[in-house]
């Protein structure tokens, strides 16, 4: 019964560690990228694009955005923008307005009389409109306050030289002036995230997303996969690139197309944001649940695909899981509970090593601006434990102390209370660390000082704030309870980096 238990154990910690090999997995599949990509199939081509913005109250920013979309290096006579104001309340009107005035052929305003329904809605009144016209070979959606690099929707449409091609997503960077802690996690998050992860995807042939913020579909695809947005879900992009690849065409990532965001630059506002996009992504694993280990469902239909689809939305209950088998051996057999642990956190040595080279190599502008943050991705006690799991002396001295504990103690035999306390917290700091993290965002939101809520987030980390976000999703969609799209402010502060 013993060994029973003890194999049960050693599987959870396995099983725990599935993340990390997920995350290795990627990262190899990134080398083979330079020869298995699309680039081969591209021409430049500049088809007809009808651009669709949905705005709420975007006064703040859709000046700037039109102003650049129109002076991007393409064709104006292939360029038209679609305004589309959901109800508006503040002057987003006027401003559209003047800009129509100057740019009369290349902008067209939609205004919706009851809004408040969701993105996915907004694009389907400007989609619906292109359609009925007839005149574009390509649709364009994007966010109000996304700024576009002069050769990027270039970049983007040559990819529609391929027959094959239904969707082309950019590679979405974080842009925002504040140049804060928050703002420059979420900047070397959309490394890994997206120029590492979705190069992945390129080489797998199945692509999780084509991210709304800068999403290109060909008109044959769109009308293909319904002629309108999904509206079902909190995750109207992913549904849109599944449906386009089980519709039989190609979803491509251009590393090299990109555009500019503003990110939320607080822990409150990035919940939110981030809380909407986990639950939508519930929402997909559902829908799509016929694909999951299907072959009949190509690329994503793959065990590739689906173990690591699965290994980022279970993350959290995996780490929980770490835990449970390391206390539980600890009870079993504590030399052999302490040789998996080390094991664990030198797996998140190697693991952290090679992400943070990769994003060095694929992404070095913004790597040397965020390569800290990098660094205490994980937080500030995991980052301890990781260098120590690579100092076999003190790992040796720790297990000595141990030892020398050994018939000290009434309640195992060999440790006492003080080492047994500090074993355990060592051994739960896995799922730990998302309380932890959890905490910065209870402190602001509770209106406490900001250098409580940052101690907290550097100490927790930045990757358990997500998984927490991923935790809180799971109790969201057991409720059932409605969660309506809420969009994240915006106030215009937000440059294009490299220009």
């Amino acid at each position: 019964m013993i060994i029973v238990l003890k194999i049960i154990l050693t599987l959870f910690v396995l099983i725990g560690a599935l993340p990390l090999f997920a995350s290795l997995y990627q990262y190899i599949l990134i080398i083979f990228h330079a020869k298995q990509n699309h680039y081969k199939l591209t021409e430049t081509i500049t088809p007809r694009v009808s651009v669709v913005i949905p705005c709420w109250n975007e006064a703040e920013v859709i000046g700037n955005t039109i102003e650049h979309l129109l002076s991007i290096d393409y064709p104006l006579e292939s360029l038209i923008l679609y305004i589309v104001d959901d109800a508006s309340t503040d002057n987003t009107f006027e401003i559209v307005k003047n800009k129509s005035e100057l740019y009369p052929q290349n902008i067209r305003y939609i205004k919706r009389e009851k809004g408040g329904q969701g993105k996915a809605h907004t694009l389907n009144a400007g989609i619906k409109v292109i359609l009925e016209e007839g005149w574009a070979e390509a649709i364009l959606i994007m966010d109000a306050d996304v700024l576009f690099e002069k050769t990027t929707l270039r970049k983007m449409t040559r990819h529609l030289a391929d027959p094959n091609v239904g969707a082309v997503m950019a590679y979405i960077k974080e842009g925002s002036t504040s140049n804060s802690l928050i703002n420059k996690f979420i900047a070397f998050e959309y490394i890994c995230a997206q120029a590492a992860s979705r190069r992945a995807h390129n080489v797998l042939g199945a692509t999780a997303c084509v991210a709304g913020g800068a999403q290109l579909l060909t008109k044959e695809n769109l009308i293909a996969i319904g002629g309108k947005i999904d509206t079902t879900s909190l995750a109207e992009d992913t549904f849109t690139a599944f449906k386009t690849q089980l519709a039989g065409r190609k979803a491509i990532f251009d590393p090299y197309a990109i555009v500019w965001a503003e990110e939320p630059n607080s822990l409150v506002a990035l919940w939110k944001q981030r809380l909407r996009w986990a639950v939508g992504n519930i929402q997909v694993t559902r829908a799509f649940k016929h694909i999951w280990f299907n072959k009949q469902a190509k690329g994503l239909g793959s065990f590739s695909f689906a173990f690591i689809w699965f290994t980022i939305l279970l993350m959290p209950l995996l780490m929980i899981l770490v835990s449970i088998g390391l206390v539980g051996l600890f009870f079993l057999d504590s030399y052999y509970s302490w040789a998996l642990f080390k094991q664990f956190w030198l797996l998140n040595t190697f693991t952290d090593f090679f992400i943070i080279l990769t994003c060095l190599f694929l992404d070095p502008q913004t790597s040397k601006r965020t390569y800290l943050q990098g660094i205490l991705f994980p937080g500030i006690i995991s980052l301890g434990l990781i260098i120590l799991s690579v100092h076999p002396d003190f790992m040796n001295r720790f297990l000595d102390m141990i030892v020398r504990n050994y018939n000290e103690s009434g309640l195992h035999p060999g440790l006492n209370m003080r080492t047994i306390l500090i074993i355990f917290l060592l051994y739960l700091w896995v799922s730990l660390c998302m309380v932890v993290s959890y905490m910065a965002y209870y402190t602001e939101k509770k209106g406490g000082p900001a250098f409580i809520s940052r101690t907290l987030l550097l100490i927790g980390g930045y990757g358990p704030f997500l998984c927490a976000i991923t935790l809180a999703s799971y109790i969201r969609g057991l409720s059932q309870s409605e969660f309506k799209w809420d969009k994240t402010e915006k106030t215009g502060n937000l440059k294009v980096h490299n220009l």
